[in-house]
């Protein structure tokens, strides 16, 4: 008999694996789909030699992620590149907001009237990042804060919703781009803990950056589940489960599903029938003659790129996707161009380009024209550089990945007391009705983005009640 059984291979629940494994647990990995992954997978998606990532590409959580930084997954090939800024946010007249490693070049972008400020909202918190980071996205039940103070001190910041936070600054710059850091959540901006969404992001990129992986985002799942081969796991891929008999005998099972196939899965009937999903979204990746012609010249030095022409705007977009049931006219645009610091991605001066805006919950239009006549607007002549275009809307992201119910990619709707209790308002997150059963996914605290952080804090779940079994 197994000690624990992991169901789905994306980060987290090969991370939760991982850590399982390395305490001296015999574990197996079953996933549905061909190849590991989940979120985080590289495959040609428009034309032979262009490889995109389906979901996440630009990683500041992962770099910065405590369960990644304490395994060796350099040694199994994993290797972040930079780009020389981690993210700028450029404006119709050709200017730009920078979030660059230095906190000084950031708060220049901002302007005068604004740079101060900044430097007031991050520069108590960047010391401690490390720590903070740590306490941050664990549970108080998983492991003790180490910093309680400063982590109060950033509550006290974080906890209000992001509108009252860019009060702080007083022209369009520093506004739009913050505002855009909450929308990578898609999170009302005017939403409970908001603040600290944005905030989370900011130091991310002054602390380590927002690089993407050599050769795709695969590369993050290839390394977890290499080390977990040598480790002793398994990994089986192809392997669809429909109920808990189709799995070997396990002293514990390890979900990195979502609520909702979890309870059909396991016979839960209706335990998670209040959980909320959030807005989908419609991605496009492309294949490029040539590198993204932004105006401003900051865009085309800088690995993601935020588009909204300043905060009304981005507020509008995430309204109509979350609240009113529409398609945004102007979309508040998320984009990442990984080639220009990984030539692996596409064929000798060719580029690869990843961009997605918010759509209503289970969406079926089409929202290619309005992304593009967005990214025109800022980069006139993009169209001109289109080789090959893939399109993703909800139905075909929740296809892809069936964690992404109805096209949200966070797993479960970002906002209200769901940002921090989910799946249920409950001090113990990952166990489920059933003692043996457990949840790892997004779903969990601390929630979406490629940081292994909801399986690290599950697996210890998970192998205290090994222990006392």
């Amino acid at each position: 008999m197994l000690d624990a059984v992991v169901v789905g291979a994306g980060p987290n629940g090969l991370t939760a694996a991982v850590e399982l494994a390395r305490r001296g647990f015999s574990v197996a990995v079953f996933e549905a789909r061909g190849t590991v992954g989940g979120g985080a997978r590289t495959e040609e998606l428009t034309l032979p030699g262009f490889r995109h990532d389906p979901c996440s590409a630009a990683h500041p959580l992962a770099i910065n992620s405590p369960a990644f930084r304490a395994l060796p997954l350099h040694r199994y090939g994993l290797e972040w590149l930079h780009a020389e800024l981690p993210m700028a946010h450029p404006f119709p007249d050709g200017s730009a907001a920078v979030l660059a490693r230095s906190v000084g070049e950031t708060a220049a972008s901002f302007g005068p009237r604004d740079a101060g400020a900044y430097r007031r909202l991050v520069e108590p918190f960047l010391p401690k990042w490390d720590v903070l980071a740590r306490d941050f996205m664990s549970l108080p039940l998983t492991a003790l804060p180490r910093d309680p103070v400063t982590l109060a001190r950033f509550g006290l910041v974080g906890l209000p919703p992001s509108t009252l936070l860019t009060r702080r600054f007083r022209d369009e710059p520093a506004r739009a781009l913050f505002a855009g850091l909450v929308a990578h959540v898609m999170a009302p901006l005017g939403g409970f803990a908001t603040s600290a969404i944005g905030l989370v992001f900011a130091l991310a990129a002054h602390a380590r950056g927002w690089p993407v992986a050599r050769g795709g985002s695969q590369a993050i799942s290839d390394a977890l589940a290499a080390y977990l081969r040598d480790l002793g796991g398994s990994v089986h891929t192809d392997y669809e489960v429909k109920r808990l008999d189709d799995l070997p005998p396990a002293r514990a099972y390890v979900f990195d599903t979502s609520p909702t196939a979890l309870a059909r899965i396991a016979g839960f009937g209706n335990q998670y029938a209040d959980y909320r999903y959030g807005p989908g979204v419609f991605k496009i990746d492309y294949a490029l003659d040539g590198p993204v012609p932004w105006t401003a010249k900051e865009a085309r030095a800088a690995g993601t790129v935020q588009i909204g022409a300043d905060r009304a705007e981005i507020g509008a977009a995430l309204r109509a996707a979350s609240r009113e049931g529409r398609a945004p006219d102007k979309p508040f645009l998320i984009t990442v161009q990984p080639s220009i610091v990984d030539p692996t991605r596409a064929p000798a001066g060719k580029h690869v380009f990843w961009a997605y805006g918010h759509v209503p919950h289970g969406w079926t239009g089409d929202l290619t024209d309005a992304v593009e006549r967005q990214l025109e607007r800022f980069a006139p002549g993009f169209r001109d550089r289109v080789l090959a275009r893939a399109t993703a809307g909800p139905p075909e992201l929740a296809a892809r990945n069936a964690n992404y119910v109805g096209g949200d990619i966070a797993s479960g709707a970002v906002s209200g007391l769901q940002l921090l209790l989910r799946p249920k308002p409950t001090l113990f997150p990952y166990r489920t009705p059933h003692p043996a059963v457990f949840i790892c996914s997004s779903a969990t605290p601390p929630g979406p983005g490629v940081h292994g952080m909801s399986g690290h804090n599950a697996a210890k779940a998970v192998w205290k009640r090994l222990r006392q079994t």
